[in-house]
């Protein structure tokens, strides 16, 4: 069950907000209008008045709405419409009048517009005019002139509503922090419904904003960008002449006076206001360019492995700075990714938006080598490579949105949680469209019996709790060949697998094959040891490579010591 608050100022609001409610809706859903419970229990009705002229009902309701507001006169406040529309799931069963008349009574009472037992109140009515929602309006003066005490009443009807879930029944919807992006109105649902498209302008806005800032190095850069989307961009500046905030709309969405529908920064999303936006820029500064930059898809990786230890073992403030740079990656790999996995890679964007933020300030310089990579894949179009760049870097996306989950669990974030669970399903569809073809073809060029028993001997002595099961794996021919390649360019495949591993233990990997062949596939394209180095690593390894075959059957044994204990 979700409320939704909205005020309203005007010398006739209250007017307004009635004539909506009984009219026939902006696309016409409003059916049998009528109010299911009022302050009084005897308020006028215009939807059940049938011997009267409907509009002098809704005039005589709105004057009786506005009577303490008027008897104000000039003291009277700015606001004065408390307006309220509370909605039911889709799967919720359709609730009586009676039902909805102790909703709206327990909502206007949590909001402090009328507790219980007060006579003197705030006026207000509910009026029901389809199956799963109701509007409650209010007058913001008290019968005895007074204001009412609303303080927080945005969480006091949030809290309220999970209460009511529970007693009733009803689809139980997480807590909020308060942090969340705001949703689209139901005008903007019916105007995207009517123009054909699945996705609102704010929600399409949203998304363009946030490439822009997760691409952009500087402000000017960031707006560049974002004309670039073809978003219209109009700056808004002080007397100065200085730049204080922005607003963003869609070429051809018109209000119904023909002019362009404007949205603020901060209206998108909170951290999307200008401060925001600068403060990111601000502190995740462009880096000393290095003498040999390394591939960005390596760096954007290994930068993605290190999350789950910073949300396991770090501070708050850097974990939640790992997680907007997370979110910030995944806002960009769309427009990296091949046709048939964009959509999926879009939605699971779309879905972490929401666990990117939380009550929790972010340390948003400790994840700016993830942020520098993915910015630098983006600007370098030969970069994109064969695809295994962007299957390697999924692949590590997933374990650290799968800790992300975890995180906000232990942190009691509900509604990241459910965000980050649920992005989670599109990253697995969008990694198998990109990754099954490329281990396909790695399979096909799987090396000799020979070379591959050699492999398995050190893969046997380097990780034995997981040796089974990856060569059981089919992406077994796969590893083979990545350390085949490998071995081709010079490197130790023993040493190379002893490297892998130490990255970070595959007890949390959903597959050790796979994660292994990525892993060797990075460090395979390094630059390869001297003579020297060579002659020592194979010191290191002449007793592992005599050690026999173990059978590859049976139930892996799973050690207790450490990583590094074990492969010493």
């Amino acid at each position: 069950m979700i409320p939704k608050i909205i005020l309203g100022k005007g010398a006739r609001a209250t007017r307004r907000l009635i004539g909506y409610l009984y009219g026939p809706g902006s696309a016409n859903e409003h059916t049998d209008p009528h109010l299911v419970a009022s302050w009084n229990g005897f308020a006028p009705d215009p939807g059940r008045s049938p011997h009267r002229n409907p509009k002098a009902v809704e005039d005589q309701l709105a004057a009786q709405l506005d009577q303490p507001v008027k008897m104000l006169g000039d003291k009277a406040p700015t606001t004065t419409v408390w307006h309220c529309p509370v909605r039911a799931a889709p799967e919720d069963p359709i609730l009586t009048d009676a039902q909805w008349a102790d909703i709206a009574r327990r909502i206007v009472a949590a909001a402090g517009i009328a507790p219980e037992g007060d006579e003197e109140a705030c006026r207000w009515v509910a009026v029901r005019h389809a199956d799963d929602h109701i509007h409650i309006a209010a007058t913001l003066v008290r019968q005895d002139g007074r204001r009412p005490r609303r303080d927080h009443d945005i969480r006091a009807v949030q809290r309220e509503a999970r209460k009511i879930e529970v007693d009733l029944g009803l689809r139980r919807l997480n807590p909020g922090d308060g942090t969340a992006a705001k949703r689209p109105t139901s005008k903007e649902h019916f105007k995207a419904k009517r123009q054909g498209q699945d996705t609102t302008t704010r929600e399409i806005l949203r998304m363009r904003v946030r490439r822009a800032v997760a691409a952009a190095s500087s402000e000017t850069e960031f707006f560049a960008l974002l004309a670039a989307t073809g978003a219209s961009v109009r700056p808004k500046t002080g007397p100065s002449g200085d730049v204080l905030g922005y607003s963003v709309a869609l070429p051809g969405d018109l209000n119904k006076h023909g002019e362009p529908v404007w949205f603020s920064g901060s209206t998108l999303a909170g951290d999307l206001s200008l401060p925001k936006i600068r403060h990111r820029l601000t502190a995740t500064g462009p880096e000393p360019v290095t003498a040999r930059p390394a591939d960005p898809w390596h760096q954007a990786t290994a930068a993605t492995e290190r999350i789950p230890d910073h949300l396991t073992h770090g501070d708050d403030h850097i974990a939640q700075g790992q997680l907007v740079a997370l979110g910030g990656a995944l806002d960009l790999l769309p427009l990296t990714a091949p046709v048939a996995a964009r959509s999926e890679l879009e939605r699971a964007a779309a879905l972490f938006e929401r666990a990117t933020r939380s009550r929790i300030a972010a340390d948003l310089g400790s994840a700016r080598v993830l942020r520098r990579s993915v910015q630098t894949i983006l600007r370098t179009p030969t970069a994109t490579g064969d695809g295994s760049g962007l299957a390697m870097l999924l692949d590590a996306a997933l374990i650290a949105v799968a800790f992300a989950k975890h995180w906000h669990c232990t942190h009691q974030h509900a509604q990241q949680e459910a965000a980050a669970q649920r992005t989670l399903a599109h990253l697995q569809t969008a990694y198998a469209h990109v990754a099954v073809p490329i281990l396909n073809g790695l399979a096909r060029r799987t090396p000799d019996i020979q070379t591959k028993q050699r492999y398995a001997r050190h893969l046997q002595q380097a990780a034995p709790e997981h040796a089974d099961r990856i060569l059981q794996d089919p992406a077994w021919d796969a590893l083979a060949t990545v350390l085949a390649d490998a071995e081709k360019a010079g490197h130790n495949p023993a040493s190379l697998l002893d490297q892998a591993l130490g990255q970070r233990a595959l007890n949390d990997a959903r597959n050790p094959a796979r994660a292994l062949t990525w892993r060797i596939h990075r460090l395979g394209q390094r630059h390869a040891p001297g003579p020297l180095a060579q002659a020592a690593m194979a010191r290191s390894t002449t007793r592992r490579l005599d050690v026999p075959v173990r059978p590859t059957t049976g139930t892996p044994t799973v050690l207790q010591q450490p990583p590094q204990a074990r492969r010493r």
